[in-house]
């Protein structure tokens, strides 16, 4: 089971999804394609802890601290690929930048490979952004 809820912020409202223990969706009101990664109808449940977690996080993010992206239980719902690609975003310290091909090509070594797409990582991008 998948539960929702709301957290209001300065960008916005956010939507926040989570299954017992992890946070595994966060979308902005109005995205394309909101809530389209959980794989049933959740449930609005405000109270489950992984939520309190988040949403301090968040204050903290939106006061302009650095929380560290490791503090969530993250477990965002997609493939291997996909998997690979956000475990690199989460790893890109403040401040810093990196590139689809950079990310790529860290890909491409870890999974024994000759090349990796950058349009592929892209897209991976785009999904985890919209979590």
């Amino acid at each position: 089971m998948y539960y929702s809820t709301t957290y209001s912020s300065p960008v916005g409202m956010i939507t926040l999804a989570c299954d017992n223990n992890n946070l595994v969706g966060l979308w902005m009101e109005g995205q394309k394609y909101h809530g389209d990664t959980i794989p049933e109808p959740m449930v609005k449940k405000g109270d489950m802890p992984v939520f309190k977690i988040t949403k301090k996080w968040l204050d903290r993010y939106f006061i302009g601290e650095k929380p560290a992206i490791s503090e969530l239980p993250l477990a965002p719902i997609g493939g291997e690929f996909r998997q690979n690609v956000w475990n690199i975003l989460c790893e890109i310290p403040y401040g810093e930048v990196i590139t689809y091909g950079d990310i790529a090509k860290k890909i491409a070594i870890k999974m024994d490979k000759k090349s990796m797409s950058s349009q592929a990582v892209g897209g991976a991008v785009e999904v985890f952004i919209r979590h």
